[in-house]
């Protein structure tokens, strides 16, 4: 049995280590801390149960599947108690042991991020400012982290609204279990249904394997649904039925599975306006909107500038290995005067490069005008002005505001037209402040 398995995993291109026993076993958990276990459950000198309770001792959040030949549901109960992540009976089928593979895999990489994600929460997720109207968010933050109601977050694109959720959830009583992202506007909307809900092998073309979706993923924890705006009417409903019901469908599949997942949602759009249009559910902003917080774009908060400035410098220096440097109070004034349409994103990503492109020890007014983007209405290098750096990224600007507008705007489509990913296409819209609303 040990050396099948061996083989299927190894033909899928997994490292596979055996043990002939409970005792060799732990020795190889303990040395070479495996991402997955395989337990037997009878075993000589150690049953695979003490193996288990060991296990989970040594390593918590270490996936074990225990494999019986002489599966019972007593057995079954017991070992999920002890913290099995499944119970499958002898011989396993290799399509439904890579599955089981896969999934608790998956489930591990999500842990671990979400632990990752806790131990640098009070630096890197740190909201930083003093402003009456950030302490209005703390304010809202405090009042709806011990509850499990949604949470409809609200602000321009930069403003920090994925921090407003990681807070929240951070602060609740699931802060221990998986905080899972979705961007609604990055995915495509012949696959969000399939990112969300999950589907069954076989349910529509390419298809290839069952998916987990992220409902279920967060089963227990907190789901961020950002840009929620961007959600088809039909995503909607389904989205509507979670909420009400507590449960979900996966694509191909006639089951339905209850889910205990808090939403927090976020958008740039006037939903009520989206909603005069016709473009977004009233229900479904009702059951989002239990708890509304407006997070303010930094223009509204002028105070906040100079904490911020201060806290990505620190933060960059440290995680980049860069001589630590500061800015002048001059170079604070001048920033100040900028219009950071692209909010606290922009100044975080002002910073950064200045910190890479300033060699003096401290970066003063004179080093900004080189970095600091133009509005996005005023073409760069107007009536002959400007660098080169300038004429660059006019001249990118343009090109991808073209492209967009041959594909009619279609994300997927322009991306594949001039060979980039989607995520770097988003990242460029947002950067120079592109928008079928403004340039379509």
């Amino acid at each position: 049995m040990r050396s099948a398995l061996r083989m299927i995993f190894e033909y899928e291109g997994y490292e596979c280590l055996v043990a002939q026993n409970g005792a060799a076993g732990l020795k190889i958990a303990e040395r070479d801390e495996p991402d997955l276990v395989l337990l037997d459950i009878k075993m000589p000198q150690m049953d695979g149960m003490e193996v288990l309770k060991q296990l989970r001792q040594m390593q918590p959040s270490l996936p074990v599947v225990i494999l019986s030949g002489h599966g019972t549901v007593q057995t079954a109960v017991e070992a999920t108690k002890l913290g099995a992540f499944d119970f499958i009976e002898k011989p396993p089928e290799s399509e439904r042991i890579l599955l089981i593979a896969r999934n608790a895999l998956s489930q591990r990489r999500l842990s671990e991020e979400n632990r990752r994600l806790k131990l640098s929460f009070d630096d890197r997720y740190r909201m930083v400012g003093k402003s009456a109207g950030l302490e209005k968010v703390w304010d809202a933050v405090r009042r709806a982290s011990p509850t499990s109601a949604t949470v409809l977050i609200t602000g321009e694109s930069g403003v920090g609204k994925e921090l407003v959720a990681r807070a929240i959830h951070r602060n609740s009583l699931r802060k221990d279990e998986a905080f899972v992202q979705v961007n609604c506007a990055a995915i495509p909307e012949e696959l969000i249904e399939s990112e969300l809900f999950g589907h069954e092998k076989g349910s529509f073309t390419g298809a290839t394997e069952k998916q987990i979706g992220k409902f279920e993923l967060a089963h227990k924890g907190t789901i961020f649904l950002d840009e929620v705006g961007d959600m088809s009417l039909r995503t909607q409903a389904k989205v509507l039925r979670v909420l009400q019901e507590g449960e979900v469908e996966r694509i191909g599949s006639q089951k339905t599975i209850q889910v205990d997942v808090r939403v927090i949602a976020a958008t740039n759009k006037d939903l009520e306006e989206e909603i005069r249009k016709g473009a977004f559910r009233e229900d479904l902003f009702f059951r989002l909107s239990v708890i509304p917080v407006r997070v303010p774009p930094l223009r509204e908060r002028p105070e906040d500038l100079a904490p911020l400035v201060e806290h990505f410098a620190r933060q960059f220096c440290a995680e980049n290995n860069v001589r630590p440097r500061g800015f002048t109070q001059a170079a604070i004034e001048a920033l100040g005067h900028h219009p950071w349409r692209g909010n606290v994103r922009e100044l975080k990503n002002a910073v950064e490069r200045l910190l890479i492109m300033v060699e003096d020890d401290q970066v003063k007014p004179e080093h900004l005008a080189d970095v600091l983007r133009r509005p996005a209405d005023e073409p760069a290098g107007a009536g002959g002005a400007g660098t080169l750096k300038d004429f660059k990224e006019g001249a990118e600007r343009a090109f991808l505001v073209q492209k967009l507008r041959e594909s009619a705007w279609n994300i997927s489509a322009t991306a594949a037209a001039i060979g980039t990913p989607r995520s770097n296409l988003y990242k460029k819209l947002e950067a120079y402040g592109i928008s079928q609303e403004k340039d379509g």
